[in-house]
């Protein structure tokens, strides 16, 4: 058996292989519902062997969607059409995550191929963009609104209350986006988070509200099911959030609740200066894992089954989450078990005629 097929238990979850659908943003809902594009989107990577597939990211609020057309679970009307996908993910084997999210200062922009600009309140967005500080992201976005104190119990509350909703979906696995320049990233980072109160200044400040959000999270997910963190290790920009801050917020984290660290960076600050490359995310991963002893997934331009064996094989990570090659290639593990001659991996009997033999 290669490594990457090897079987991961997290609490009473157990996923049957290291390879995980990443959060991938679709843009094709409409007032935040689900329907037949996420189903077939998602299921069809249930059906390929993905271990974990963790839908886009689902707004908490309203207010905290990226875009008209993104997915919420901020309303109990929204749970039966997620159920149908994770009844169908489960009958196929794989474990169905979500990942929960407030886009903060990047709110109501446009969807990605219509260029990057404010959707206002009269085009299908909302009056009010909220983030820690009235900072905005670019001239391209809105004016954020700095948060009050009854604005952030708020969103505490919405992702507590999303928690809740999530559980009746049927999901086993969330992930709080604490990553790429959306709100609880933005409370990380002092290049956005200028506030002066408990939720500013200080690293103890800024990581408050998202350790308030995961206290309030445990209290309604069931102890069996895992809960992850998706961070951005670092800024990519002077005087941002950093690699070491990550290590020790990770470290915090392990101890309230939180089994994985899915490791990304970047998308703060516009002008982050990022050096891309093959797996260039990894060593963040392996880093955060290596100091903390916390599990951690590897995620950036992992595209092939040799780099995905390796990081697995070699300890860098514990699960690998892929993503622009899933949009290629909605059938990966199946190619993966094949190039790494991996015996274990069973194909779907609809599918056994066409089986990969050496």
């Amino acid at each position: 058996m290669a490594a990457l097929f090897s079987p991961l238990q997290i609490r009473n979850v157990t996923f049957r292989n290291r390879i995980t659908v990443s959060p991938m943003c679709e843009y094709s809902s409409e007032n935040g519902f689900a329907n037949d594009w996420h189903l077939v989107h998602l299921g069809s990577r249930a059906v390929g062997g993905a271990g974990l597939i963790i839908t886009e990211a689902a707004a908490v609020s309203p207010e905290g969607r990226i875009s008209p057309a993104d997915l919420g679970i901020w309303d109990d009307a929204h749970i039966p059409n997620l159920e149908r996908i994770t009844s169908f993910l489960s009958a196929h084997g794989a474990v169905p995550g979500i990942q929960l999210a407030h886009a903060g200062r990047k709110a109501s922009t446009d969807v990605p191929w219509k260029g990057i600009k404010l959707v206002p309140a009269d085009k299908g967005g909302w009056e009010e963009i909220y983030a820690p500080s009235a900072v905005p992201f670019s001239e391209k976005y809105g004016q954020p609104i700095a948060l009050t104190t009854a604005g952030i119990h708020k969103v505490i509350a919405d992702f507590k209350d999303a928690a809740v909703r999530v559980l009746k979906a049927g999901f086993k696995v969330i992930e709080l986006h604490g990553a790429h320049g959306y709100l609880l990233h933005e409370f990380l980072s002092p290049l956005s988070n200028q506030r002066t109160d408990e939720y500013g200044g200080s690293f103890e400040n800024r990581i408050r509200l998202l350790l308030e959000v995961v206290a309030a999270v445990r209290e309604v997910w069931p102890e069996d099911y895992p809960l992850f963190v998706r961070l951005s290790a670092t800024d990519w920009a002077d005087g941002g959030w950093d690699l070491e801050s990550s290590t020790e917020l990770a470290r915090i984290l392990k101890n309230k609740g939180v089994d994985l660290i899915d490791t990304s960076s970047g998308g703060l600050v516009h002008h982050q200066k990022i050096t891309v490359g093959p797996l260039y995310q990894t060593p963040f991963a392996e880093h955060i894992r290596k100091e903390t002893g916390i599990l951690t997934g590897a995620v950036g331009m992992i595209t092939t089954a040799a780099e995905a064996e390796s990081i697995i094989a070699e300890g860098k990570a514990d699960l690998v989450v892929m993503a622009r090659e899933f949009l290629r290639d909605p059938y990966f593990p199946m190619r993966a078990a094949h190039e790494l001659k991996d015996e274990s991996f069973v194909w779907p009997v609809q599918y056994e005629r066409a089986k990969l033999r050496s």
